[in-house]
């Protein structure tokens, strides 16, 4: 990125940048350039997400491993999304990017960049968030901090590996490459709505949203997953237009276990769907993953509460 007129951060430089910065990323590896899209990443959505996968799957015999070099704001969706729409993949999808602009002086693009091309040519599979020292899998990754050059961390989660002189994989069970075809199932319906719960809220709000064309609904609720008695006409008319409400909690280091107070449980006899300890990033991309694989509305409880790549312990 670099400063436009107004002084704001724009979207500018391609890889060639990096390039410049450190030649002797050509001495690690044989690269190829493609520019996907050129936006701030708030500006991010499912057409990205489905682009990237679209051109990985594309080139998926040709390379070894795929950088993916993203804005911090929505790389935890990102990441997120191609986790599931690629969660087979036999080979490394890495998401990195930078706090400081690669121009300036004391960039932090230059150590992520090399870094997240080491972690590439490794004996991993999977998709992940290379940032600062750490790896982390791409369904637990959260943006923590909006001016640490330690922006990312790991959600409900301990590191998947960390860069120290040496990098280190901290699993003991972790998934190798392999060479079994590519299953990939691209696709995200986003006419999804995440509502934070405040005292008063009505459920009118909630049912305009419904009569919307609105697919489904996550809400963070109070403590370990607890809704007020004055929504529950909200959570019967979802129920009757069959849209799945996702329950999380408000918490910034919580899991949703619901039951444990009466509001919840009652929550749950409504046909609410906690999802213990999912990230916000990951349970909104894997809701938006379902419903455009055509999970039907009877099945999505089990579809959210199976752990497909690292998102949900079981």
């Amino acid at each position: 990125m670099t400063k436009n007129k107004a002084g704001a951060l724009v979207g500018h430089y391609t890889a060639d940048q990096l390039f410049k910065i450190e030649p002797r990323v050509k001495d690690l590896a044989d690269l190829d350039v493609e520019v996907v899209t050129d936006v701030d990443s708030t500006n991010m959505d499912r057409g990205q997400w489905e682009k990237l996968v679209d051109l990985i799957v594309k080139n998926y015999d040709r390379y070894d491993g795929f950088l993916v070099t993203c804005g911090t704001n929505t790389m935890a969706y990102a990441s997120s999304a191609l986790s599931f729409a690629l969660k087979d993949i036999g080979k490394p999808v890495v998401f990195t990017g930078a706090q400081i602009p690669a121009e300036v002086i004391n960039t932090d693009a230059h150590n992520n960049f090399v870094n997240a091309l080491r972690v590439a040519m490794m004996d991993i599979a999977g998709v992940f968030v290379v940032f600062g020292s750490k790896i982390i899998l791409g369904c637990r990754a959260k943006k923590v901090n909006e001016s640490e050059l330690e922006a990312f961390d790991v959600f409900n989660d301990t590191p998947f590996g960390e860069i120290m002189i040496k990098i280190r994989i901290n699993r003991k069970n972790y998934n190798h490459r392999h060479n079994k075809k590519l299953l990939a199932k691209n696709g995200f319906d986003d006419n999804v709505v995440c509502l934070t719960l405040i005292p008063g809220l009505k459920s009118k709000n909630l049912i305009n949203l419904i009569d919307n064309e609105t697919r489904g609904i996550i809400l963070r609720a109070f403590g370990s997953g607890d809704i007020p008695y004055d929504l529950f006409s909200a959570l019967e008319y979802a129920r009757k237009k069959k849209v799945s409400v996702l329950v999380t909690t408000q918490c910034p280091r919580g899991a949703t276990v619901m039951g444990i107070n009466e509001p919840g449980r009652r929550a749950l006899e409504l046909g609410v769907i906690q999802v213990f300890d999912m990230s916000m990033e990951s349970m909104s991309t894997k809701l938006m993953w379902g419903l455009k694989q055509g999970i039907p509305y009877n099945k999505m409880k089990k579809f959210i509460q199976t752990n497909f790549v690292g998102e949900i312990k079981e």
